[in-house]
């Protein structure tokens, strides 16, 4: 056997879930399937790239040296096939969630700029938008960004929301607190920014759920199981009428970013920023005090 595009491929999103059931459904693979290629990868360099002694997985010394490696490759392969069909590589932008209004905005700024060469929309449903797992040229991700890895610029600083049943009595408030909803479950998802670390020691909510995808993050929540915490962003692009958005007053904002990687960068990336920079200014927030409490939120909190 040799080492194949889909071993690098399964190696990074390892990488970049550290858990092997995110990972395997990231890549709609079965968790067996995957830990069968994970062995094969290693059999095939000689040495241990992933320690699995704890539940959520830590790359070894040789790990992460084969990480930069493996993503290097898997980025000249894609340059690669693109080039057999297409003489302009075009640029792939990755997003995850919440971020259509600054995505379409940049993809309008671009095609009226520069029509050459094409810039190519990516859906990835990790925290890196793809930049990780070499599917994207440039991401709008919330991080966390690995600055060794990456470059990057903060395109907006978003206000948080709470996000709640609807007929949960704190969601007829105009606004919350961080303190409101220490003793309530928490409904997390792997990709959003939210944790219990956001509240102070000794008073952070216990976890109820970890879902994968925004989708099953706003059905747990609609369902009762818990409240979720996010961006004004979500509030104006998934609306949901068993769900409310209630400004949280007391947390930082989550800064968005215009990542890249520091190292095989696509020709036209500098001028892809200053286009992205220009076409999102006018969406940059202004401190807000609160979002409506009706279900979807406040557009005019997005601005």
């Amino acid at each position: 056997m040799t080492v194949e595009i889909r071993h690098l491929r399964c190696f990074l999103a390892i990488a970049d879930e550290g858990n092997l059931t995110r990972a395997a459904a990231r890549l709609s693979f079965s968790q067996p399937a995957l830990s069968r290629t994970l062995a094969q990868l290693e059999r095939e360099v000689g040495a241990r790239l992933v320690d699995r002694s704890t539940h959520h997985l830590e790359l070894t010394d040789a790990g992460r040296r084969f990480e930069r490696s493996a993503l290097d490759a898997v980025r000249a392969f894609d340059r690669a096939v693109a080039s057999a069909t297409q003489p302009v590589r075009p640029l792939r932008l990755g997003h995850s969630w919440s971020a259509g209004t600054y995505l379409s905005a940049i993809v309008r700024g671009w095609n009226a700029s520069r029509p050459a060469p094409a810039l190519v929309v990516v859906r990835s449903e990790d925290r890196s938008a793809g930049l990780t797992t070499g599917t994207a040229d440039v991401a709008l991700t919330r991080g966390p960004i690995d600055r060794k890895r990456f470059r990057s610029v903060v395109i907006d600083e978003e206000p948080r929301v709470a996000v709640l049943h609807a007929d949960h009595p704190l969601s007829r408030r105009r606004k919350l607190r961080l303190a409101d909803l220490s003793d309530e479950p928490l409904v997390q998802t792997s990709v959003g920014t939210t944790t219990p670390e956001l509240w102070p020691a000794g008073h952070r909510p216990k976890v109820a759920i970890e879902v994968s995808t925004v989708d099953d993050w706003l059905v747990a929540i609609a369902s009762g199981i818990g409240f979720g915490v996010s961006v004004v962003s979500t509030a104006v692009l998934h609306p949901h009428p068993d769900v409310r958005y209630v400004a949280l007053v007391d947390s930082p904002p989550v800064p968005l970013f215009l990542a890249w990687p520091r190292t095989g960068e696509h020709p036209s990336l500098e001028e892809f920023v200053r286009i992205a920079r220009a076409a999102t200014a006018p969406l940059r927030h202004e401190p807000v005090a609160g979002v409506s409490a009706g279900s979807g939120g406040s557009r005019g909190a997005a601005r």
